[in-house]
């Protein structure tokens, strides 16, 4: 029978309600992966099962719904054995579901997958043995994504980490990139303000002391459209460079132009 919880404004459900918590096990630390969705039926299985068929074992998944009106809910009841823990509650937004999920994770390592995003299935194993191999205490772990534009074609993004490029723009991949805990310890959780770039922003506030490390592996494939590719996210971007990163007004604006130029090209192109 399946265990979920409901009430006029929540459901939750989940194998945690069952009393089954995963922990670290030797050699393999937990990682948990987070996927924030709000009607997001169409992709969200694919996401799910991307992350469930992942060839690394210890991975919890957690799954915070903005209070969906289409199928999303019973595609969670559905994997209700599957999912570590999933709630469905209206939200302030994809970073106020993220940070619920951050106070709700128990890994050492936490991912963020979109709802119309998936994993290819080596990713998270990939990303354990760098991590398990490396001598240096790493904040924070990308690699590379392809993004699938709505014509069909493709594209391959991200690459290595450093503070004078990301500071500019954020040049790494976010999607199903690792951060280990004590960065949220340390920084906090995201800022709810930005409703586009917040996590960039987060990131943005650990400044050139981020410890970054980097795989030249492509993890995650992710559709290309909505609020993330938009004018607002740039105008976002160049608000978080200025407050949080100390860039110059004069700056921030000669890149915000720069990058609105690139924006219009590539929609003239169709890329987007």
């Amino acid at each position: 029978m399946e265990s979920v919880v409901s009430s006029p404004l929540v459901s939750a459900g989940g194998a945690r309600l069952k009393g089954k918590v995963r922990e670290p096990l030797p050699g393999q630390p937990l990682v948990s992966v987070v996927i924030a969705v709000l009607n997001g039926e169409k992709y969200l299985e694919t996401a799910l099962r991307s992350v469930l068929e992942q060839t690394y074992p210890n991975v919890e998944l957690l799954v915070f719904d903005g209070g969906s009106c289409d199928g999303t809910v019973s595609i969670l009841k559905r994997y209700n054995d599957q999912i570590d823990y999933w709630a469905s509650e209206p939200d302030g937004g994809i970073y106020d579901a993220w940070n619920k999920a951050v106070k709700t994770a128990q890994g050492e390592w936490i991912a963020f997958l979109g709802s119309d995003d998936r994993y290819f299935p080596d990713a998270l194993r990939s990303y354990v043995d760098y991590i398990l191999e490396t001598e240096r205490d790493l904040d924070y772990v990308s690699s590379r994504n392809v993004l699938l534009y709505p014509d069909g074609t493709t594209r391959r993004v991200g690459s290595a980490w450093n503070w004078a490029t990301f500071r500019v723009r954020m040049n790494v991949a976010h999607v199903g990139s690792l951060h280990h805990r004590r960065l949220f310890e340390r920084l906090g959780l995201y800022n709810t303000d930005y409703r586009i770039v917040g996590d960039y922003e987060l990131l943005l506030r650990a400044g050139s002391a981020l410890c970054a490390g980097f795989i030249d592996v492509t993890a995650a494939e992710m559709q290309v459209g909505g609020v993330c590719d938009s004018v607002r996210a740039l105008a976002e971007a160049r608000r978080a460079k200025i407050i949080t990163a100390g860039r110059s007004s004069a700056a921030a604006t000669l890149e915000d132009v720069w990058a609105r130029i690139k924006f219009v090209v590539r929609k003239q192109l169709g890329r987007g």
